[in-house]
Parts: structure tokens; C-alpha cells; sequence
């Protein structure tokens, strides 16, 4: 469930980055973000395939919904990490206004 969450993340913002108008959102650092953490989870999907063999395809419920709860936070850790980046770079000068206000 991580690898599908980021891989969905990562294309829905890959989407959005392709169709920007401009780039004062800095959305490549948030597509990029999506990008290696589906790149980790599809690598540690891999080795968990290679260790369990079949039963990587029968997961648990318990360890599906421990997934998507990792899943998810992994998504809003990026989206955290994307908005500190946002507002200390501040491409729009909207922190910088206030601040000299």
C-alpha cells in the first residue's frame, strides 16, 4: 500500500507539474520527493518479494492498513517538508512582505 500511495502521489503531482503555468510553486521539488520515496518502497518491495516469495501477494489486513497509515504519513511528510521549502524560499515574496511590514 506505500508503493501505490506515493506512486498515485507522485503521478497526480507529476500531472500537475507538466500542466503548470509557471513553476512559482516549486512543485518539482515535491514531485521529486514523491518520485524517490516510490523508487524506496518499490526497491523494498522487491527484497520483500525476494524474502517471502508468494505470500508477499497475501498480505494481512492488519498489514495493509499499517501500510496505508505509513503510507499516508510519508505523504504528509513530504507535503510538510514541500511547504517549509516554500516558505523559506518564498517565491511569491508573500512571507518577505509581511515581515518588512
Amino acid at each position: 500500500m506505500t508503493l501505490l500511495l506515493t506512486v498515485f502521489a507522485a503521478i497526480i503531482t507529476t500531472v500537475k507539474w507538466y500542466n503548470r503555468e509557471n513553476d512559482n510553486m516549486k512543485l518539482h521539488v515535491l514531485m521529486y520527493m514523491f518520485w524517490g520515496a516510490s523508487l524506496m518502497w518499490f526497491v523494498d518491495a522487491i527484497a520483500e518479494y525476494v524474502e517471502l516469495g508468494a505470500e508477499y501477494f497475501n498480505p494481512a489486513l492488519e498489514d495493509m492498513i499499517n501500510d496505508s497509515f505509513l503510507g499516508l504519513s510519508v505523504i504528509a511528510f513530504a507535503l510538510i517538508i514541500w511547504v517549509v521549502y516554500l516558505l523559506v524560499k518564498d517565491p511569491k515574496g508573500v512571507v518577505r512582505k509581511s515581515i518588512t511590514k
